[in-house]
């Protein structure tokens, strides 16, 4: 999938970094690719994934390799129907960074244009492939881009990554490696940010029963809106 127009442009400095910049490129390109619906592109690449993986820490890498090699031994129809199960058809696993900040309101589109307005100051157009605060997006311009402005973003919806870590755990899901080593390149959460997950688990992302429907905005928001499960369902179970 081409998700970006134009050129790199300046790549900005690494804020606080958890690992070395060209082990974090590796780290957040490979989670790109595994985060993204698992396509030709994927499978084909599975074999240098896992040799590229098997170098970063082992925090990082170990369960990057446990979901490499968990993917190349599924059947890849099976494959499929649990990716799109798990991520298409439930907003609990959202992959979509800015619905966990602000759900279905007005916001949201707002953080859309926002998300926009950072990949350009990094140099790059994002393309209409994708929304551009899908994580698997995020990722791969940080890897291929900017790192300073993608850390910047990734820690902004910090509380989002965490929640979706959470449901992934809930639901036993193979994706959960790949956010599991995500959060490992990312600082702990910090206070405020503990609050906002806590504030999420008990209330769920805002909610706006009045005015314009945040999915006129853009209807790659709800592709399926038949097919929606809760928002966060049994999440205090």
């Amino acid at each position: 999938m081409r998700r970006w127009l134009g050129a790199p442009g300046r790549r900005s400095a690494q804020p606080d970094p958890t690992l070395p910049e060209a082990q974090l490129r590796t780290a957040w390109q490979a989670i790109s690719l595994l985060l993204d619906y698992p396509g030709e592109e994927l499978i084909g690449v599975l074999p240098e994934l896992r040799d590229a993986v098997t170098r970063l820490p082992s925090p990082v890498g170990d369960p990057l390799v446990r979901l490499v090699d968990e993917i190349a031994a599924t059947d890849v129809v099976g494959l499929r129907s649990d990716y799109v199960a798990t991520f298409d058809t439930t907003r609990r696993c959202a992959l979509h960074l800015s619905y966990y900040s602000y759900g279905d309101t007005r916001k949201r589109g707002i953080a859309l244009v926002q998300f926009k307005q950072a990949y350009r100051r990094g140099g790059l157009e994002v393309t209409e492939d994708e929304l551009p605060d899908h994580l698997s997006v995020v990722l791969e311009f940080g890897a291929s881009a900017d790192v300073g402005i993608a850390w910047k973003l990734l820690n902004d919806h910090r509380a989002g990554i965490e929640m979706l870590r959470l449901a992934l755990a809930d639901r036993g899901s193979r994706w959960l490696a790949a956010v599991d080593a995500l959060s490992a390149t990312l600082p702990p959460l910090r206070g405020d940010q503990e609050e906002a997950v806590a504030t999420l688990l008990a209330e769920g992302p805002p909610n706006e029963d009045v005015g314009l429907d945040a999915y006129s905005l853009d209807p790659r928001l709800n592709p399926r809106p038949d097919a929606d499960e809760a928002v966060f369902e049994g999440a205090n179970r």
